[in-house]
């Protein structure tokens, strides 16, 4: 686990250069650090550089960067590959010099070329230099657990881990890209392949970049729609073998995970999906696993005396730490440093708190990321699943307010706040993203966009191939959400501390077995998540799971209109917006200005402007930071 970066250029790119690209990552990797440029063909140099966070073998043979015993092959690499060990059996002509996975990588490529990433089970970020084919090659995990960001100047090419790398390489112009702004404000994240730079991207999940001689090739070695449509196909239609063979996947994906040369523990919220991944780890572990949970002394938001029955009923050595408000708020000014790009699940706060509490104890953390999207575990689905179900009385409503007298008397808005919303819900390749239209209206009007911008919502609904809306929505949600927002905000949150996270739900037989579930196991007469629940009560009695989903509550509003006020009206002074150019400056001043004074965005809208206000404040926090 660590962070990488580098470049093919024919610009002169000095090794001091690199180093000062690399230290800006030093929080991902504080144990260990390389730093190499290499010639290449046509006029070109290769720049790698890692920060290593030591997991396995510690010793100086894991250093990177990482060449074959030829020098053919230079590999820099983020990540843990959990079948390495199974590989090794499959390559013993290779004359492995260390029991590091990085060194797999390598022996693999040379075996069967870069489709070798098809057989790596695991999360990775991997940059390979192969002088023999004159190619750089970039790879990224299937689902998106490690970040990886490249720069494309003309026929050069630069890459990291993180965006701060690549705002100190030399040539690096931080020209802001306003297309994605409206998106970012209303879904608070920028997803991929899309940046908040421009000719900066994403490594999209489960995709390969190659790149020589000034020629950039991209493909996809899994891809989320054709996995779903080959898995579906062979459905497990008896409910006790899907059960037992999820349940025996999950616990070989977590004792995989639990191989490492440092101490490991666990995230314990006390829900189901972190609870079971904690029961299998104690189930493969020799002693008590070490687990950590956080607590609110607010009743509503404290799930802590829930994690704590489960730790002791399962007989972990448990650690919980109650946090108050002041504590959440001191970790606001740190946002952009570590969240490089503008990110603004305001869940981040209380993920940071979690990741510096276990890295007290521990350099590895399993998690139970994942379980939401892959079992139908989000409330959104059911609200989903009964949007489908109102979808032809909404086609009437529609049709009814289009009609001349309803639109000329204005009574269409008269309609109560969800009818409005299943008759507005038109649009065929954004079915299940229906929401509240002032909150689209208003993040595009925010923007000065001069009529370019992407749409807030995603317009690839029908590419899925799937009439159930749940279904639908979960695949989406893998696609954007889940390696967008909370794979983003998890690694930038414990790589904060220097903390590896691992995901046992996000094992790539886990995923690619959970296609084969038929939908009505995991959405069972209104049980959310049903297989995985009924999976969890083998090891936890159901009384200690079974109650309303809470999450983290970060008081946003009240922050807003109370500490951090004066720095949200500074902000949006119209003076300094119109001075900065991105935003309209009358619009979102006068929109703050009603926001902070009456709570709303506007006059008679009804509604709290807290999450917009909130992306827009954490916005200019981070351009005040990075390019002010």
């Amino acid at each position: 686990m660590c962070g990488i970066c580098g470049f093919v250029s024919r610009r002169s790119i000095r090794l001091e250069q690199l180093k000062e690209m690399n230290d800006t990552m030093y929080h991902r990797g504080p144990d260990d650090s390389g730093e190499e440029i290499y010639e290449a063909a046509g006029g070109y140099c290769v720049g790698f550089a890692q920060r290593r966070l030591s997991i396995l073998d510690l010793s100086a043979l894991g250093h990177q960067p990482m060449h074959s015993p030829d020098s053919r092959v230079s590999v820099v690499y983020n990540g843990e590959i959990y079948n390495f060990q199974e590989l090794k059996e499959e390559l013993l002509d290779y004359p492995f010099r260390s029991n590091c996975d990085t060194e797999i990588i390598i022996a693999a490529y040379l075996k069967w070329g870069i489709d070798c990433v098809k057989r790596f089970n695991g999360m990775f970020a991997i940059a390979l230099f192969d002088r023999e084919g004159g190619k750089t090659y970039l790879v990224r995990d299937r689902i998106g657990k490690k970040p990886l960001y490249y720069w494309l100047d003309g026929e050069n090419l630069a890459f990291a881990s993180e965006l701060k790398p690549l705002m100190t390489c030399p040539g690096f112009e931080k020209k802001i890209r306003r297309d994605v702004l409206s998106r970012y404000l209303y879904q608070q994240y920028i997803n991929a392949p899309e940046s908040v730079f421009e000719d900066v991207y994403k490594l999209e999940p489960g995709g390969i970049l190659s790149f020589g001689q000034g020629k950039i090739e991209k493909w996809k070695y899994w891809d989320i729609r054709k996995i779903y449509a080959k898995q579906k196909s062979s459905p497990v239609r008896d409910y006790g073998e899907a059960k037992g063979q999820l349940k025996e996947l999950l616990k070989k994906a977590t004792a995989a995970r639990m191989i490492a040369d440092v101490p490991l523990g666990s995230f314990l919220s006390g829900g189901y999906d972190s609870s079971l991944i904690t029961a299998l780890a104690q189930e493969c572990s020799g002693g008590p696993v070490k687990t950590f949970s956080i607590g609110f002394h607010e009743e509503r938001y404290n799930e802590a005396k829930y994690a704590a029955q489960v730790a002791d009923y399962l007989g972990t050595d448990h650690t919980e730490l109650y946090i108050d408000e002041k504590q959440m708020f001191d970790l606001v000014e740190s946002i952009p440093k570590y969240y490089d790009e503008p990110f603004a699940d305001s869940s981040q706060i209380p993920s940071m708190l979690v990741a510096a509490l276990a890295r007290e104890q521990v350099t590895v953390a399993l998690s139970g990321d994942g379980g939401d999207e892959f079992y139908c575990g989000y409330n959104i689905y059911e609200n989903v699943a009964q949007a489908q179900l109102l979808d032809w009385p909404g086609a009437i409503v529609h049709g009814i307010c289009r009609l001349p007298l309803i639109r000329e008397t204005g009574l269409g808005g008269k309609l109560p706040f969800r009818v409005r919303i299943i008759a507005e819900n038109r649009n065929r390749e954004t079915k299940t993203q229906f929401g509240a239209s002032n909150y689209i209206v208003r993040a595009g009007k925010m923007v000065r966009n001069d009529g370019k911008e992407l749409p807030c919502h995603y317009e690839t609904e029908s590419a899925y191939g799937e009439e159930n809306w749940q279904i639908r929505r979960m695949l989406l949600d893998m696609d954007t959400y889940l390696p967008g927002d909370i794979l983003c905000k998890v690694d930038r949150a414990s790589m904060k501390y220097s903390l590896e996270t691992r995901c046992p739900v996000l094992d790539r037989d886990v995923m690619e077995y959970s296609y084969r579930i038929p939908h009505e196991f995991k959405f069972h007469k209104g049980d959310k998540k049903h297989i995985l629940k009924d999976i969890a009560y083998d090891y936890i009695p159901k009384e200690l799971l079974d109650r309303p989903k809470v999450g983290f509550g970060v008081p946003l509003d009240k922050w807003l209109r109370g500490p951090l006020k004066e720095q949200l009206l500074d902000y949006s002074e119209k003076g300094y917006l119109e001075r900065q150019g991105i935003f309209d400056a009358a619009y979102v001043s006068d929109m703050i200005r009603e926001y902070i004074r009456t709570g709303d965005g506007g006059p008679a809208t009804g509604a709290n402007y807290s999450k917009l206000s909130w992306s827009f404040f954490i916005f200019e926090q981070w351009y005040r930071y990075y390019c002010a």
